[in-house]
């Protein structure tokens, strides 16, 4: 068992095994064979939506580590709806979820206010 999230999603795996047939297809193209290259262009793009519309329909993940209990290809995303935070492909869906808001750090505590630069004295 890993100690790390890996990422392994379902629209993760779908999307490369679909971008390999892509690819295969594209590298046929460039070594003659003459549809290749359309239709690996084609397989290409087309990897990249069912991977995209996988993630919003919650089987991808958003950016960052998961808690250990989501690690399974198994669970399904139940947040994808509302939209990750700083994740592009939500933004791309009009899903906006903004990140929370980072706690204020308090400053000194000295309760005075810091001495004034006299006006002839500037710092260089």
């Amino acid at each position: 068992m890993s100690l790390y999230d890996e990422g392994h999603t379902v629209a993760g795996w779908t999307g490369t095994a679909i971008a390999a047939v892509g690819s295969t297809a594209l590298g046929l193209g460039v070594c003659g064979w003459t549809p290749g290259f359309a239709l690996g262009a084609v397989i290409s793009v087309a990897a990249l939506v069912v991977t995209w519309v996988l993630h919003l329909a919650g089987w991808g993940k958003p950016p960052g580590p998961r808690p250990r209990a989501q690690w399974s290809l198994r669970v399904r995303d139940r947040s994808a709806r509302g939209g990750h935070a700083d994740c592009l492909g939500c933004r791309l869906a009009g899903r906006r979820r903004v990140p929370a808001p980072l706690p204020a750090v308090p400053g000194p505590a000295t309760g005075t206010a810091p001495a004034a630069v006299p006006a002839g004295e500037a710092s260089h």
